[in-house]
């Protein structure tokens, strides 16, 4: 999962007239009516361009059958979903009713959510994947719902590995380094690798390289930024932003903007998530490419995996049965597989995986769950940690020392 899940993980949004009421960006729009206990208020990010029109649907299914409950949607890019959150949640009235998002455990141990098995029936908790819900869960209580997973993998441009006489994709650092440094050498704007260090999800590309070299963010209920193994990894991918072999400026790149690259052509090797491979489809489908394993220091397979999750706030605890309407029809198997199946992601509920089965996704990137690391989001201080790698990660492409950099993000997640 964000991010996740993100080109990352969602948003939802519909309808018209007296059904639905939807907010599409901002601080603007319509607002549910918060006294209303069948009037919801939900925020999600945009993971997608079909996005939009996937939630539009569901809601607009679910309001048929619920034509007394009101669901009002805002969407938010990854880029800003975060400040608006922080602000949303300064006042009672303006907290969102359903969040999507990839942290949730802050706004559990602050006591803010309904445990997931109020806001859901127990069909749906059983259908979970234990590890998802593990992972969704603080001291044996789950406070949020998985959404969908995604894990990374190494995408390249069989074209240009042609081109500079590449035959093999590399497994380790070293070679991927070489084999960046050769494709940068065709010239024409062509970059070897893809290194996206902006603010936009800086800690999913950082996890690559920290798990990587053995590392972990976490040692039980402690935050674990600053060890051995994480500098090593840091230190790998300074090596890699200062090697010639990358695109321009790759401390204020973001992923977004790398992908598109790689889309155009323009780039050699870059991380992707599940919905790469429907974004080529859709850009650029003559593009040639393959997948590998991500490469490590010792080239032993290993991979961030990504869980962005559904949570509900209880506010004054009126909503709570049409909460539990929605998101109990959400996760029904027909509505939740057609929604992770637009959004290219991997299923995280049995009934899910067993729909989707055959889906190119599915098969692609269900293989790599085995081998993913996940951030620690069942701990509150992963979000500070979080949004400090964002910020401070990019500095080590314009010099700044990668234990420098780990301690200050340590010190903020502390």
């Amino acid at each position: 999962m964000k991010r996740p899940l993100r080109g990352a993980v969602s948003s939802f949004a519909l309808l018209t007239g007296l059904v639905l009421a939807v907010s599409s960006c901002g601080f603007g729009g319509s607002k549910s009516d918060d006294s209303d206990p069948n009037s919801l208020s939900f925020l999600a990010p945009i993971y997608s361009d079909s996005t939009k029109s996937e939630w539009d649907k569901i809601i607009s299914d679910f309001q048929k059958q619920n034509p007394d409950i009101k669901v009002t949607l805002q969407m938010e890019s990854w880029d800003s979903i975060n400040d608006v959150v922080r602000t949303k949640l300064q006042n009672t009235s303006t907290t969102p009713d359903i969040l999507n998002i990839d942290a949730y455990s802050s706004f559990a141990t602050d006591g803010k959510l309904y445990p997931a098995t109020d806001i859901v029936e127990p069909s749906v908790i059983s259908d979970i994947q234990p590890g998802f819900a593990k992972n969704a869960s603080i001291n044996g209580t789950q406070w949020a719902l998985p959404l969908f997973a995604s894990t990374r993998t190494l995408f390249y441009n069989t074209d240009l590995f042609s081109r500079a006489g590449i035959t093999a994709p590399p497994k380790t650092w070293a070679e991927l380094t070489d084999v960046a440094k050769k494709i940068q050498a065709l010239g024409g704007d062509i970059s070897g690798y893809g290194l996206p260090l902006g603010s936009e999800e800086a800690q999913g590309e950082t996890s690559i390289w920290t798990f990587g070299a053995g590392g972990n963010w976490s040692d039980g209920d402690k935050i674990t930024v600053d060890t051995p193994q994480n500098r090593e990894g840091v230190a790998a991918m300074k090596a890699m932003s200062q090697s010639g072999a990358t695109q321009p400026n790759p401390g204020a790149t973001n992923r977004a903007d790398a992908l598109n690259a790689f889309y155009q052509g323009k780039i050699g090797m870059i991380e992707g998530l599940p919905p790469t491979i429907g974004q080529i489809a859709q850009k650029n489908p003559g593009l040639k490419y393959a997948t590998a394993p991500s490469p490590t220091k010792s080239g032993d397979p290993v991979t961030l995996g990504v869980a962005d999750h559904l949570m509900a706030f209880k506010k004054d605890g009126k909503k709570q049965a049409a909460i539990k309407k929605f998101l109990t029809y959400f996760y029904s198997p027909q509505v939740y597989s057609g929604f992770v199946k637009s959004e290219h992601f991997i299923p995280i509920t049995n009934t899910g995986m067993q729909a989707l089965a055959d889906d190119p996704v599915t098969k692609a990137f269900a293989a790599t769950l085995p081998v993913a690391k996940f951030y620690p989001s069942n701990n509150p201080k992963w979000a500070a940690a979080q949004g400090a790698i964002r910020q401070q990660i990019g500095t080590i492409a314009q010099g700044a020392d990668p234990a420098s950099v780990l301690g200050k993000i340590q010190q903020a997640a502390s």
